[in-house]
């Protein structure tokens, strides 16, 4: 064994380190196919819960009043009337809402996860404003809570007032490039990651929403007191 490690008497195998994996390839999602006139695309989803959405309908019809024909403005309006504004559709299937987000300038939508991460995955940083359900505008305050978080960290426009979405949407307008981000070029990864984020938040508020509504109704039974009354 001479000239061996000591040991089991095998020549130690140098150990070659692994290759660091490819990290995914980020890019700017290219810019949308102008239209010949000009005019920007501003798409509006609310989504499909049953709960009417007049609060975001109203404030659309005031600023589109303002506007004019400047914008060739889409809403996808489910249960809420949308009398006064163009293009105004109840529902869009999948594959139409996924062709009007990628020709969209701006996305404007209701606090719902899955709207909100579309929108993200066709380079958008969607103009967020949550369904409150003190207005009645939604079985629980869910939206309100995902869409604080996501605006928090970044990942929208949150707007809770009709101001916040007036400022969100001149902006956008007059800078498209602030309300556009980055998305992976194989776009698989890009939503795994995107998947993975948005649904640990989901599982926090599930989770603190399960506290609230779970809370220990009944007091333990802690047997007569000296006087033979319960215990307070």
């Amino acid at each position: 064994m001479s000239g061996d490690a000591p040991g089991d008497g095998h020549r130690a195998t140098p150990v070659r380190p692994r290759p660091a994996p490819e990290e995914p390839t980020v890019r700017v999602p290219e810019p949308r196919e102008p239209r010949p006139d000009g005019r920007p695309r501003v798409l509006v989803a609310v989504g499909t819960d049953k709960h009417p959405f007049d609060r975001l309908v109203s404030w659309l019809t005031q600023w589109h009043g303002t506007v004019g024909g400047e914008v060739v403005l889409t809403v996808q309006h489910g249960h809420t009337r949308a009398d006064d504004l163009p293009d105004a559709v109840p529902f869009l299937g999948h594959a139409d809402l996924q062709a009007a987000m990628a020709r969209a300038d701006l996305v404007v939508c209701h606090g719902g996860p899955a709207t909100i991460l579309e929108a993200r995955r066709h380079g958008h940083l969607p103009i967020v404003v949550p369904r409150d359900p003190t207005r009645g505008e939604h079985v629980d305050d869910h939206q309100l809570l995902f869409a604080r978080r996501l605006g928090a960290a970044g990942l929208v426009a949150l707007c809770e007032s009709r101001q916040e979405l007036l400022d969100s949407l001149t902006a956008g307008l007059a800078d498209r490039a602030r309300f556009t981000v980055a998305v992976d070029a194989g776009a698989a990864d890009g939503r795994r990651a995107a998947v993975r984020r948005v649904g640990v938040i989901v599982e926090d508020l599930v989770a603190a929403a399960a506290q609230r509504h779970h809370r220990q109704w009944w007091r333990p039974w802690r047997g007569p007191g000296p006087n033979g009354r319960r215990k307070p």
